[in-house]
């Protein structure tokens, strides 16, 4: 059962790494396409400025998600540098059960938000919904919570 748990975890990991490279090349090459349109054509595409915004929010939110996968995300570990390691593993943990807290909060409030788009039918561009395209919001905070609990109860082994 365990191996196949691993087994899962690392298809899902693979498949979150894939999808990252996927949007972060499709915005290279969109942006690149963008300015030879812009210098050699005179007028760019007109739904690539929009389609870019919304996938430097999909990379950053991705990638969010790719780095709490092991608590690698920017911290301030204040209180781990003046109290004795006998207590690190319980402030982590406190540290850990906040973060998903927070996570699950602003995941909470965004799907609300995607909601609300929603029912007003706002556009984004090219006839794209808009709550389409704010969709990662919720869903990149909720698996960040999920990850975070997964850490609170098998916190990752530091040397």
């Amino acid at each position: 059962m365990k191996a196949a748990i691993s087994r899962l975890i690392r298809i899902i990991n693979g498949v979150e790494d894939g999808l990252l490279v996927l949007m972060l090349t499709s915005m290279v090459l969109l942006a690149v396409a963008q300015i030879a349109w812009r210098n050699f054509f005179g007028a760019g595409i007109a739904w690539a400025d929009p389609l870019l915004r919304i996938l430097v929010l999909w990379v950053a939110l991705s990638g969010a998600v790719i780095a709490s996968r092991t608590d690698n995300h920017i911290r301030i570990d204040f209180f781990m540098r003046y109290f004795s390691k006998k207590y690190a593993a319980t402030l982590q943990r406190l540290a850990f059960l906040f973060s998903a807290g927070v996570c699950a909060l602003v995941g909470w409030h965004a799907a609300r938000f995607v909601r609300m788009e929603y029912e007003f039918g706002t556009v984004a561009f090219a006839d794209i919904p808009a709550w389409v395209t704010e969709l990662i919001i919720p869903v990149g905070f909720s698996l960040m919570a999920l990850r975070y609990l997964l850490l609170l109860f098998s916190p990752p082994v530091k040397d």
